[in-house]
């Protein structure tokens, strides 16, 4: 169980010592494998890998080195099934309010050591939906994530805020798709640190972001985004395109 006061009040929830090792460590291989079979030309649908702009030239030589993420695994095992865990939908469904859930995203993220931070936003300014929320995102640390490999930063309380403007990150050479919040102050946010296997459930208008990895190891994670069953969504009526993935996921 979350203390849902507290994700009401705060916008996240941080359930410790969710997965064991073996399950986390699965997933890791596993995204490991599909970077690397993208690299080498295989077609890897319905999944596909973006790069890591600033880290472009060491994908030549180790390719999971230059991946920042893997998107839309969550028809393809190992993940599917993770996905479905009925102890991960009991949380998402406290979380959400909902008993029926469709997951309609997921992504494998590679943090490797120099790789830059996610700058703030909201993630319901990517997901144009009607009713807008509820919509949580689940965040499975795969690897540690510590201050100096780029842990998540948390805004507390910034759920209850409506989806802010976001602009392009200003960054040269940042990563395709990458928008950020200039307008809100970010002095209270607060560093989200965890240890493989350990479980963020967030508000999809909770602002959050990353810091840098200054480290010499990976900050890894698997992240699913889920709603509850009927939601619409306009995402590729209004921007052309999609990679939204809508699965059932639970039902009475």
């Amino acid at each position: 169980m979350i203390d849902r006061a507290a994700y009401e009040r705060d916008g996240y929830a941080l359930v410790r010592q969710f997965a064991k090792p073996g399950d986390v460590g699965a997933l890791l291989d596993a995204a490991v494998e599909l970077a690397r079979r993208s690299a080498a030309g295989e077609q890897i649908a319905p999944a596909f890998v973006t790069a890591e702009a600033n880290l472009a030239d060491r994908a030549r030589t180790d390719p999971e080195a230059g991946v920042s993420k893997v998107f839309r695994v969550h028809r393809m095992a190992p993940f599917d099934e993770f996905a479905m865990r009925a102890d991960l939908l009991d949380l998402v469904a406290e979380a959400a309010g909902a008993d029926e859930l469709d997951c309609f995203s997921s992504q494998f993220i590679f943090k490797n050591p120099g790789a830059w931070g996610q700058p703030c936003h909201q993630d319901s300014f990517y997901f144009p939906f009607t009713p807008m929320r509820p919509v949580v995102g689940a965040w499975l640390a795969s690897t540690d994530s510590a201050l100096d490999n780029g842990c998540l930063h948390v805004v507390p309380g910034s759920s209850h805020e409506p989806v802010h403007d976001h602009v392009p990150d200003r960054r040269p050479n940042a990563n395709y798709g990458y928008f950020e919040i200039v307008d809100h102050d970010l002095a209270n946010a607060v560093a989200v640190e965890m240890e493989p296997g350990d479980l963020l459930l967030f508000d999809s208008h909770l602002m959050h972001f990353s810091a840098d990895n200054e480290s010499t190891r990976w900050r890894a994670a698997m992240v699913y985004h889920y709603a509850p069953a009927g939601t619409v969504d306009h995402t590729e009526e209004q921007r052309g395109y999609t990679i939204h993935d809508w699965v059932p996921a639970r039902r009475r």
